[in-house]
């Protein structure tokens, strides 16, 4: 299972730095994670001040 960015994104950029296999990067309105890549840490979701990275179902 990986994870993804919701619309709450408010593109602060606060996950990025946190993930450690770098799969995050700015999109055009908020921010991406590369799915194929996602280790499925839940570092982001850590530092997410707004919930914005949930885990795919």
């Amino acid at each position: 299972m990986a994870y993804f960015i919701n619309d709450n994104c408010i593109s602060c950029g606060a996950c990025e730095p946190e993930c450690p296999v770098d799969v995050i990067s700015a999109g055009d309105d908020k921010y991406v994670i590369d799915a194929s890549g996602c280790i499925d840490c839940g570092a982001c979701a850590n530092v997410c001040p707004v919930d914005a990275p949930h885990p795919q179902e």
